[in-house]
C-alpha cells in the first residue's frame, strides 16, 4: 500500500493541509507505478477513515478535521 502509507505521510507532514487537493488517480498511479484500482483503493481506505472527502466531478480533498485526527493518532 505504497499509495495509502504516501498519503498518509504527506498529510501528516503538513505536505498536503486540511482543503489540498490530492493527485488524481492518474497522478498516483504514474508517480508510484501501479495499477488504477490500486490507487483508487488508497483513496476509498482514506475516504473510509474520514481522512479524505470526495467530490464528484472535482476530486479527493483533506478533509477539516484529518490533521487533528491524524495528530491524535500519533500521542
Amino acid at each position: 500500500m505504497r499509495v495509502l502509507d504516501a498519503l498518509t505521510a504527506d498529510i501528516k507532514a503538513g505536505r498536503l493541509g486540511p482543503g489540498d487537493r490530492i493527485p488524481s488517480e492518474a497522478d498516483l498511479c504514474e508517480r508510484h507505478k501501479v495499477a488504477r484500482e490500486t490507487a483508487r483503493r488508497a483513496v476509498r481506505i482514506l475516504r473510509e477513515r474520514g481522512v479524505i472527502r470526495t467530490e464528484w466531478g472535482r476530486g479527493s480533498f483533506v478533509a477539516e478535521r484529518a490533521t487533528e485526527d491524524e495528530r491524535q493518532g500519533d500521542a
